[in-house]
């Protein structure tokens, strides 16, 4: 027993002294190595997705991940995440930033440092046409949403009465509630909106104008990297004064994409 004692404190000191190691050296290994890694994701339309012709991972959280990389003068290399693995692999160091829909919260901010915020949506949720008009439709409901994300929380809170289920991500979400398993799919606006523009059925289902909560997306990097926090949010505040940010969004969510969206933000300082 005593042997057994010894053995797994050495390995939490191990794990300790490797996760530490990263505080605050994230910009020289990046500079070191000629590669900045991030995380992305590979399901999420309009943000990072597959593209079938290229099978290259594009959108915009990737976009962004490219400009950073571009700042640093490196190259990027994609990690796919899914929203439960996103904090952990940034804080093993598996990748050095996250780019993949996380919102900022003051939760996630006691494991993680945020960017500036580069995106800015809200909850809201995926029905069939015609089934809801009011929150009050979805109580004592099944409702999907991703494993891992701010959504599940956030529909408990807003919704006590309805049975939240977790899956992988919010388009395994989707297809549960085609096959009639679940009543609706919960997540942010701008990623269901994305679902549902590549649905071949999308003429059956609908987003109400049923908005729970705000979601501004920043970039995650390691708590201590306040140089390499600096490069990214400098980074961000010179895309948008150069209009480069606003044409990645008009690029994504412009008039002429399949999720059309209004921007209603801009990236500043300001918290």
């Amino acid at each position: 027993m005593k042997r057994l004692t010894v053995l797994m404190t050495v390995l939490i000191l191990v794990g300790t002294l490797c996760s530490g190691a990263w505080a605050g050296n994230t910009l020289k290994e990046v500079k070191k190595r000629g590669v900045l890694r991030a995380g992305v994701k590979d399901l999420t339309p309009g943000f990072g997705f597959v593209d079938m012709q290229t099978s290259e991972i594009k959108g915009y959280d990737v976009d962004f991940a490219q400009a950073i990389a571009k700042k640093l003068g490196v190259k990027l290399e994609l990690w796919v995440v899914t929203d439960a693995e996103r904090i952990g692999h940034l804080k093993d160091g598996k990748v050095d930033i996250i780019a993949a829909t996380l919102t900022k919260t003051p939760e996630r901010a006691k494991d993680i440092a945020f960017s500036h915020t580069y995106f800015v949506t809200g909850q809201k949720f995926l029905v069939r046409r015609g089934t809801v008009k009011g929150l009050y439709d979805l109580e004592h409901k099944i409702i999907g949403t991703s494993i891992g994300s701010t959504s599940m929380q956030n529909a408990k809170k807003a919704l006590p009465t309805a049975s939240i289920l977790a899956y992988d991500d919010t388009s395994q979400a989707f297809f549960a509630m085609r096959q009639g398993e679940i009543f609706a799919v919960t997540t942010d606006e701008a990623i269901l909106a994305g679902i549902l523009a590549k649905a071949p059925d999308r003429m059956w289902y609908e987003i109400p104008d049923i908005r729970i909560s705000d979601e501004p997306y920043a970039i995650g990097v390691r708590k201590g990297d306040r140089a390499f926090l600096n490069i990214v949010n400098r980074t961000l505040l010179e895309m948008e004064k150069r209009g480069e940010a606003k044409k990645i969004f008009d690029k994504w969510f412009g008039a002429k994409s399949l999720t059309p969206m209004k921007r209603t933000f801009k990236i500043t300082a300001k918290k």
